[in-house]
């Protein structure tokens, strides 16, 4: 029990027995299950706990209530994590009012099998006066669940957030907040970018001083940094630059290649390559990395004529939580019909804005010099930025630096989906040779599909 205002109290849980959450992702450092109490004229109790930790929080509130009664339960999300103490809170607490909205009561009549007597049906930005607060509710449908409101108090300007800047966690660990909040975002909340952008939107609009998740600690500091994490990972942008490698390899050829691969990554200058074994390493820190960077290089054998099980669960993954707005690189291992490659790259046809690097590189059993040649150049690829803002002085050698090039035709092209596009251009001009830039002049109406 802690006091988040004067009159807001955190009455919450750790929850350490649990291994896998949600049934799927590992917490090491358990998870924490938040729920607070308001008092005012009124007492309002917000959501309830894991079914587990039944005891345990009833005595929290007990303790937080000294004596009193509560007026009212606000329920903002059914999750079971959050809802499954309704009927114990109520067996407790039988004149208190259940506080939700339509949705909400349709699935706590399906979770407990029949209707509660007293409760207030409350519509979209609706308020509830307790005396000296006044709560708005805000329905935020698909983050995660559809029946999801969370609720501004005016008075304390306290946004209760539901599972939104949650994270995995219990509160008695001390940890980074960003790393766990991300693998939590992107593996439960990050198919709904665009509801949490519609979120963001409303609650831009609020003069928010304090967020209480039902997940991780409640935030009272440097709130725009939260704010502008959640923007990024909801609008699928770039947290961090770097590149993520992703493979699978069954004897060793493929992860041979991949080893080599991440080192000239290193090389030319990437500023973070983040390596992961999709067979080894935990499968929702691989999704969140693909997540977080820029660039994806994916590598893997054929199996069955398909993509190796891993790979395939981790792409579907990715397409699942809307993928996009990132480069795709293709590694394929085969001794024989080798389709990978083209397997990966259709099983991103439906994400937007993703583009492919080349060279795809087809590896026949194990690396030949030619593949060395093709880690080479797809590095260089991958790179050309890093390379480009380094210190080094270009070559005068190089023709792309345009010392020795005359006058002439070029052909500028670039790649957008599945279109190529060329110009034909006689005017380039040298800007600098450190890094090596040059200056075109696009004319639009010029420039077309072919």
């Amino acid at each position: 029990m802690k006091k988040v205002t004067n009159d807001i109290i955190y009455v919450g849980v750790n929850d350490h027995q649990v291994d896998l959450f949600e049934g799927q992702y590992v917490v090491p450092n358990g998870m924490a299950y938040n729920s607070y109490v308001v008092l005012d004229d009124k007492v309002t109790v917000f959501d309830t706990v894991d079914a587990n930790f039944t005891h345990q929080w009833l005595d929290n509130v007990a303790e937080a209530l000294g004596g009193r009664q509560p007026d009212y339960l606000v329920v903002q999300h059914m999750e079971p994590d959050h809802s499954a103490n309704i009927k114990n809170f109520v067996n407790t607490y039988p004149n208190a009012t259940i506080v939700g909205n339509a949705k909400t009561f349709a699935m706590m009549e399906q979770f407990f099998g029949g209707k509660f007597e007293n409760t207030l049906v409350v519509g979209n930005g609706e308020s509830l006066c307790t005396g000296r607060h006044t709560f708005t509710f805000v329905f935020a449908p698909m983050v995660h669940w559809p029946e999801v409101m969370v609720t501004y108090d005016s008075t304390d300007k306290v946004l209760f957030s539901a599972d939104g800047f949650g994270k995995f966690g219990a509160l008695d660990v001390e940890e980074d907040w960003a790393c766990e909040a991300r693998r939590y975002y992107i593996g439960i909340v990050g198919k709904y970018g665009a509801q949490v952008q519609a979120l963001l939107k409303k609650a831009a609009e609020l003069d928010i001083q304090i967020i209480c998740p039902l997940h991780g600690p409640v935030l009272t500091e440097n709130l725009g940094y939260y704010l502008n994490l959640y923007n990024t990972w909801s609008s699928y942008g770039v947290e961090s630059e770097g590149i993520v490698i992703a493979y699978t390899s069954v004897y060793g050829n493929t992860k041979k290649a991949v080893e080599l691969l991440a080192e000239k990554l290193r090389t030319r200058g990437c500023p973070k390559v983040v390596v992961n074994d999709l067979a080894r390493c935990d499968m929702a820190e691989a999704v969140e990395d693909a997540f977080r960077y820029g660039k994806l290089v994916l590598a893997t054998t054929t199996y069955n004529a398909e993509l190796f099980p891993f790979m395939r669960t981790f792409i579907d993954h990715l397409t699942e939580r809307n993928f996009q707005n990132r480069t795709i690189a293709l590694m394929e291992n085969g001794s024989w019909a080798p389709t990978a490659a083209r397997i990966m790259k259709e099983s991103f046809a439906k994400s937007k804005n993703i583009s492919f690097a080349e060279p795809v590189i087809t590896i026949k059993s194990a690396l030949s010099p030619a593949n060395m040649e093709e880690l080479d150049a797809l590095a260089d690829e991958l790179c050309m930025e890093y390379i480009a803002r380094s210190d080094k002085t270009a070559n005068k050698q190089d023709l792309s630096a345009l010392f020795n090039i005359g006058y002439g035709l070029y052909v500028v092209t670039s790649t957008d989906g599945k279109k190529d596009n060329g110009l034909i251009v006689n005017t380039i001009t040298q800007v600098t040779n450190t890094p090596n830039r040059v200056a075109v002049t696009i004319n639009k109406e010029n420039y077309s599909h072919h």
